[in-house]
């Protein structure tokens, strides 16, 4: 599992990678789609995207003789995991929260 995080993070390093990513966020492109916003050769672009492939981040296939880019949004679960663990708190549950005064604190009218 080491290597794959540091597969991961070393492919979220780039702010162009991550750029791509949010890129495809939105719907899956085509590679020439995702190089259009960039001042880089298309040969750039294909070795980011060849990074971001073998961190399972994004799944490239081709359709017809267009090859296309999908995020994979499940590659970032385990980096996601891993990260939470330095977390110092744990999310509030407002309703939780809500019903743990109403049962630890008497009505504004008894106090």
């Amino acid at each position: 599992m080491s290597q794959d995080l540091d597969t991961v993070f070393a492919a979220l390093a780039d702010p162009t990678r991550r750029t791509i990513l949010a890129m495809l966020l939105e719907d899956d492109m085509a590679v020439t789609d995702v190089a259009e916003p960039f001042e880089m050769s298309l040969a750039a672009i294909s070795k980011h995207l060849a990074i971001l492939t073998r961190a399972g981040l994004i799944s490239q296939e081709k359709r017809g003789r267009v090859k296309w880019c999908k995020l994979e949004p499940d590659a970032l679960r385990a980096a996601s995991v891993w990260m939470q663990g330095f977390g110092q708190f744990e999310p509030v549950n407002l309703d939780a929260f809500e019903r743990f005064l109403q049962v630890e604190l008497p009505p504004a009218d008894e106090a």
